[in-house]
């Protein structure tokens, strides 16, 4: 898995592209990136475009980041999911929580 974050200071936001496979073994370096940034920012994307497989763990820890948002009346967008990101988010019910562009 491969993680990057690009600040956009016009928006206080930062946008995190994942990429590769988000499951038990990388999931707990995102959600230490997640932990770090979510507290300084208005806006956190999550660009799920590259991602390949996404396992409970993937879930939780995106879950996670909506959730950590929510306090300081931020708001957590996912970006551009992958087609099976896609399928998973749906058939978990998360599609209706989460927003999604």
């Amino acid at each position: 898995m491969t993680i990057s974050a690009n600040s956009l200071p016009e928006q206080k936001a930062v946008e995190i592209t994942v990429s590769g496979r988000l499951d038990t073994t990388t999931s707990p370096e995102l959600e230490a990136k997640l932990k770090q940034i979510a507290s300084t920012v208005q806006f956190l994307y999550l660009n799920l475009q590259n991602v390949e497989y996404v396992s409970s763990a993937g879930l939780r820890v995106i879950l996670l980041a909506h959730k950590l948002m929510l306090p300081s009346g931020g708001k957590m967008i996912l970006k551009s999911p992958s087609p099976f990101c896609m399928q998973v988010l749906e058939a978990t019910g998360m599609d209706s929580i989460l927003t999604i562009e």
